[in-house]
């Protein structure tokens, strides 16, 4: 009896009339044929009533569906790509599309000396909101390198974020890095005592233990990814900042319950704004 599989969830990337949007349609093209999955390129457009402001805004958002399908398929001519034009507000349209998506791709602008990265409305709606992991690109000055880096924190409800990284590699066929940050003994079960003071050697023994016993059983399942493991006593944010220098791809989680309104927790508002790479967003 043969067995027909289901077919691969789409890369869905939003764009609008900027060049980061381009940059971003490129990079889900890429991801799309890394996971052989279809791509579909979103642009949400407000309805105008009737006549020839309606016309032009039509003919405007097909123009710019057309450029961003080009250069998501350059290099890439397999690559099955749909465009659509969607109406109502972007946040909207990109969240109900997302909910039928393996992943949800936006672009972002790189502004200043310091090259930091700056989220619009509507990005920072989505890596909030949107039902599946989102990722943010920018334009970066880096080659690729052939790494994901994961952020793991060592508390409970990290799977998907933890699923995400290996299965991104494990599709790439690259290796993993997973970074764990600590600064001072943290409680990891209700009613733990703390202690006033303590050794730092030991204190980094610990917290090594625990992120080899939170790899462990991922590399087992995985077991065509090569990881590595890096504790050190830094903030999460630096650390994983420091790591993105030389990485494809950083994946950060965020607890839905700490979201209030668009506020990002601040290790995954740090990551995006100042990562040398593109960062996904994990919700958990």
């Amino acid at each position: 009896m043969v067995t027909s599989r289901a077919p691969a969830k789409p890369v869905v990337v939003g764009v609008d009339d900027t060049q980061h949007a381009l940059v971003a349609a490129a990079w889900a093209g890429q991801e799309a044929v890394v996971h052989r999955a279809p791509l579909r390129v979103v642009h949400a457009v407000a309805r105008f009533p009737i006549g020839l402001v309606r016309a032009d805004a039509d003919g405007a958002a097909e123009s710019l569906l057309r450029e961003a399908a080009l250069r998501a398929r350059a290099g890439r001519p397999r690559l099955e790509v749909t465009t659509e034009v969607a109406p109502g507000p972007a946040e909207d349209a990109l969240c109900e599309r997302a909910a039928e998506a393996r992943l949800l791709v936006v672009g972002g602008r790189r502004l200043g000396p310091l090259a930091r990265l700056v989220l619009g409305s509507v990005s920072r709606y989505l890596v909030t909101h949107a039902p599946c992991p989102v990722v943010v690109v920018g334009a970066y000055p880096n080659p690729p390198h052939g790494r994901i880096v994961v952020g793991v924190s060592g508390e409970p409800g990290q799977d998907a974020v933890l699923d995400f990284a290996f299965a991104e590699a494990s599709a790439r066929r690259c290796p993993l890095l997973a970074v764990h940050a600590w600064s001072h003994p943290v409680s990891r079960a209700p009613g733990d005592m703390l202690p006033l003071l303590y050794d730092v050697e030991q204190v980094g023994q610990e917290e090594a233990r625990l992120l080899a016993e939170v790899i462990a059983g991922r590399a087992e399942r995985f077991c065509d990814v090569t990881v590595e493991e890096r504790c050190l006593r830094h903030s999460a944010a630096g650390a994983l900042l420091d790591a993105s220098t030389d990485a494809d791809l950083v994946v950060v989680g965020m607890r839905a319950g700490r979201i209030i309104g668009h506020i990002l927790g601040s290790t995954a508002h740090a990551v995006l704004r100042h990562s040398r790479c593109p960062v996904a967003v994990v919700r958990h």
